[in-house]
Parts: C-alpha cells; sequence; structure tokens
C-alpha cells in the first residue's frame, strides 16, 4: 500500500505502533541454526527431534565432495561416501527437515585429500584451474538442482576456499550467476573467518557467510564480558563489510570445544584440558554480542550429531550437545527464534 493512502486511513499513533510490531517481527526471524554431521547410515524422522528441542529454526546439510591432491577435479555422490554425504541421504535429511518445520542451508563443502583444508588448495598450471572449475560447478550444480527441487531456502556455493577466491574471482561470480540459473532461493558464500575482507563477489550473494573462530582472547577461562569485549574489532569490521555492501552477515558456521582456551585460536587447544565453563561462557558472548542487531542474520552452530550419546561431559570437541552450552543454546535460540 502507497504510504500516503496509510497515513490518511491510519492515525500516526497506530502507523507507528503498526511498523514497531513489523520490525519486531522481522528481527525475531534470526537464523537459529545447526550444522549437521553427514550420518553415515540412514537416520530416521525422528532423529530431527532433538534439534527442536534447542527451539533451532534452521539446519545445514552438507553433501561432502573430496578433491585429491594429484588430480584437479571433485568427485562427489561416490558410492564408498557416507550415506548423508550422498545425494540419497542429502535428500532424505532435507526432507526430514522440512517434516520438522526447519528451513535448510545446503551446504557442500569438499574435503582436500592429503591436505584437508580448502583453504590451502593450491594448483599450478592454467589447464589445471580450468578443469577444476569445470568439476567443481559441475559439482555445486548438481546440489543447486537438488536445491531447487525442494524449494530450499537457502544454498552456500563454496566453503573456506581462502585462496582460490582470491586467484580465481571470475570463477566465483560466473558460478553465481550460473546458479542463479537454476535455483531461485537465496545464495551465500562460507568465507574463512581471516579472510572475509578478500572476497570480491559479496555483491552477488543474498548473505555475507563467515565461518566465525575469530581468535577472540588469550584467557584460558574468559567471563563473558571479557569474550564480548574481545569481539569489539571483529565486530566492527563485520558490520562496516555489511554496510558497504548492503548485506546482512551469516555466520555460515560458529562454535567452540569444550577446553580451556577455548575462545582463542582454536587450532592450538590442548583438548585433554576439557571446560564447560570456557565454551557456554563464549556462546553467551557470541549471542549477546550479535543477535538482534539489524544487519546480522543468525548462524549455525557447529555441530550436531545423529546420536543420543554425542558430546557429554567428558567430551572436548565442538558439539554442545549433552553440555551446558545446550542449554544456554535452548535459551537464547527461544528468545530469538521465528518459529
Amino acid at each position: 500500500m502507497d504510504m500516503r493512502i496509510l497515513l490518511s486511513i491510519v492515525p500516526v499513533a497506530a502507523l507507528v505502533a503498526l511498523l514497531l510490531v513489523s520490525y519486531k517481527s522481522e528481527k525475531n526471524e534470526s537464523i537459529n541454526g545447526v550444522s549437521l554431521v553427514s550420518p553415515p547410515r540412514p537416520v530416521e524422522e525422528e532423529d530431527f527431534h532433538s534439534i527442536a528441542n534447542i527451539n533451532a529454526n534452521w539446519v545445514a546439510i552438507i553433501p561432502y565432495g573430496f578433491s585429491p591432491d594429484d588430480d584437479p577435479s571433485v568427485y562427489y555422490d561416490m558410492k564408498g561416501q557416507w550415506w548423508g554425504e550422498r545425494r540419497e541421504g542429502t535428500e532424505v535429511l532435507i526432507k526430514y527437515a522440512q517434516q520438522n518445520n526447519l528451513k535448510v542451508m545446503l551446504k557442500p563443502h569438499v574435503w582436500v585429500r592429503s591436505q584437508g583444508w580448502t583453504g590451502e588448495y593450491e594448483l599450478g598450471t592454467e589447464e589445471d584451474w580450468k578443469k577444476w572449475e569445470r568439476s567443481y560447478q559441475n559439482y555445486i550444480l548438481e546440489f543447486a538442482h537438488l536445491a531447487e527441487k525442494y524449494k530450499v531456502p537457502l544454498f552456500c556455493v563454496g566453503t573456506e576456499y581462502r585462496r582460490v577466491v582470491v586467484k580465481r574471482p571470475l570463477f566465483w561470480g560466473h558460478l553465481i550467476d550460473t546458479v542463479s540459473q537454476v535455483y531461485s532461493g537465496k545464495i551465500t558464500y562460507a568465507a574463512n573467518w581471516d579472510n572475509f575482507h578478500n572476497v570480491t563477489f559479496w555483491n552477488k550473494v543474498d548473505y555475507i557467510g563467515v565461518d566465525a573462530y575469530f581468535p577472540l582472547c588469550e584467557d584460558p577461562i574468559p567471563t563473558v564480558e571479557t569474550i564480548v569485549s574481545g569481539w569489539q574489532k571483529q565486530y566492527n569490521e563485520l558490520y562496516a563489510i555489511s554496510k558497504q555492501y548492503q548485506k546482512p552477515i551469516l555466520f555460515t558456521e560458529y562454535g567452540y570445544q569444550s577446553v580451556v582456551g577455548a575462545a582463542g585460536k582454536h587450532w592450538e587447544v590442548d583438548k585433554s584440558k576439557l571446560n564447560m565453563t570456557a565454551q557456554a561462557n563464549a556462546y553467551r558472548a557470541i549471542f549477546q554480542r550479535f543477535w538482534g542487531e539489524d544487519w546480522f542474520a543468525g548462524g549455525f552452530l557447529w555441530k550436531w550429531h545423529f546420536s543420543d550419546h554425542a558430546g557429554g561431559l567428558e567430551d572436548p570437541n565442538f558439539t554442545p550437545q549433552g553440555k551446558p552450552s545446550e542449554a544456554v543454546i535452548r535459551q537464547h535460540y527461544n528468545l530469538n527464534t521465528g518459529r
């Protein structure tokens, strides 16, 4: 409705109230997500109920691909892969998520054999790069078509290719354009926490995706206040790039291990030094710092297993399952969910 017409028929006070309700409703629709572990064997629809129990409203489903060291290709949907990594399992997981009123981000993710991390992926010749680009595009389009088939609302075109986004920027722009021809939902890319400044194609996506494993402080068991203060530099940088591109920030991954030093350099922690408080405080701080900001869309915690035995007080890994952090997440997601 034209604003002039609306003003003529609605008293000003009522209009202000209406706009505030609309704004608050939009703010309440945060993406409160979990990243699902791709299960090795089929799961049941009931296995999704634990996700609803923490008041999550989104899940990230991850069909993995693999790149060998000696072959500039991406292999996917292979017989030897885990069920949840293949197309067959991915389709079932999408259906189960939708049956549980969970929205889906489909997030293809490549492992590099021997190297492990895609961030260091490197090729030596233009011929090899061209071969990789064709192969990677085929992989992404396979699952973009699947996302369109099931009306998945969000699709991620890549994860943590720190070097490749710098060396092959034109490829990513072309890839996003190609995906948009077969997929009608929203698109993101998941940049590593130390690389989002170097991505040149944010103007082509709907969300600026960041895997938010920022080192925030060196305290072994910091308070919530200390961690919130540690976010200030990154907060400012994320806000600035959001405003630059007029796109919301989405934490395509975020999370903490349940160990001493959880809010620091996660790749350097000693997993023998369990500490549940460090993990729980880090979750409280990230929620306090970002959720509710009008330029911040939400995020997907890392990670959620389909097992009653996952996590627990003896587990140092990222999952919050069976730990004090699970209650922190449940409470926060309950306050900020759009469900």
